[in-house]
């Protein structure tokens, strides 16, 4: 029930601007345009704005666009046709038709076939029955892009409820791999594997959030100022998602080097929680709006613990868990703002196989 009323929470801002604007657009379009029934017109709303994290701005486009075609191709064929079952499924087959061969688009091809069911069976062809519905369509698609514009959710907030998530899992998964290796637990290690492997849904919802938080940021005028800390967001987002993945196979080989019992590092587990420390910090200087210089730090004091560090005697799967703590260190200091090139060059040379490092 908690994350159930959480999730209304997050969700209220969408919801009381669906409900605001299907109102607004209603009467919009029958005391000023003068339709009797513009029942498309808060449709297009609730289609527009709904529930989900996405592109507002494409699904209106994709909205308009496909009521227009359902409409003309359902008026032009049931006025020739006329209707019934199969008319309908005549209609609907050649309204989604083009409306794929038109656009990838899923509102575009979902609104042409409905619009031609509605034309083929509630109101058929007569007047301009077909232009007042395209008006109310594109009535009630500005209405969403002006609630959206006045009553926005915070975009920042929203991005960072999904960023939270995606690094509070990198350093969980972290923290697991060093309370596994420290304790030679091979059930925890899998364990966290398990838990990691869901990892990639955050980051896709971190991901939809970024482009809704631009998207509102871009659109209203009270948000203008929320764009650089969202590219903060923006440019960490890729290199978490790869500490993500490099983690992942951390995880897989330790399970291997456990199972195996090849013998691991002793500093292995500290340099895995200083990792952890470093994900959390950037996780708080995000959440802040500030330059990341703590994690900055916190991977870097990683990096050169790794210089006291040998792999003479590692085994296979060992040599597989430090390459990858090495790519980890290299991703939380991008994602933290560091180029890429300099990132690397933080990290010491690797020590050749007969090295002591």
């Amino acid at each position: 029930m908690r994350r159930r009323l959480e999730r209304l929470a997050s969700m209220a801002p969408s919801i009381l601007q669906c409900s605001v604007g299907a109102a607004l657009a209603w009467f919009i379009a029958r005391e000023f345009l003068g339709h009797p029934r513009p029942f498309f017109a808060p449709i297009a709303v609730v289609i527009c704005v709904g529930v989900a994290v996405g592109r507002r701005v494409r699904r209106t486009a994709e909205m308009v666009a496909g009521v227009s075609l359902g409409i003309g191709v359902g008026d032009l064929l049931v006025a020739w046709i006329g209707s019934g079952a199969w008319q309908i499924a005549l209609v609907v087959a050649l309204a989604m038709a083009i409306a794929v061969l038109l656009d990838e688009g899923g509102v575009f091809a979902l609104q042409a076939g409905t619009s031609a069911v509605l034309v083929a069976t509630l109101l058929p062809p007569s007047g301009v029955g077909g232009l007042q519905r395209m008006v109310d369509a594109l009535t009630g698609g500005l209405v969403a892009l002006a609630m959206v514009a006045l009553l926005p959710a915070d975009p920042v907030a929203l991005v960072h409820r999904r960023g939270r998530v995606v690094l509070d899992e990198l350093a969980d998964a972290l923290e697991g791999a060093a309370q596994a290796i420290a304790s030679a637990d091979l059930s925890l290690a899998g364990d966290c594997l398990d838990k990691a492997r869901g990892s990639q849904k955050a980051v896709e919802d971190l991901r939809a959030a970024l482009v809704s938080g631009r998207e509102i940021a871009l659109i209203s005028p009270l948000h203008w100022r929320a764009r650089g800390r969202l590219a903060r967001y923006q440019a960490a987002s890729t290199p978490l998602d790869h500490a993500l993945r490099n983690t992942r196979v951390l995880l897989r080989r330790t399970i291997a080097a456990l199972r195996d019992r090849e013998p691991m590092s002793p500093e292995l587990p500290d340099r895995l929680r200083g990792l952890a420390e470093a994900t959390r910090l950037l996780r708080d200087e995000l959440a802040a709006g500030a330059d990341p210089v703590r994690a900055r730090r916190g991977a870097l004091a990683v990096a050169d613990g790794l210089r006291a560090s040998g792999s003479r005697h590692a085994g296979i799967s060992t040599q597989v868990v430090a390459a990858q703590l090495r790519s980890i260190i290299v991703d939380l200091l991008v994602a933290a703002g560091t180029g890429r090139a300099a990132a690397a060059a933080a990290l010491p040379a690797e020590a050749g196989p007969g090295d002591s490092g």
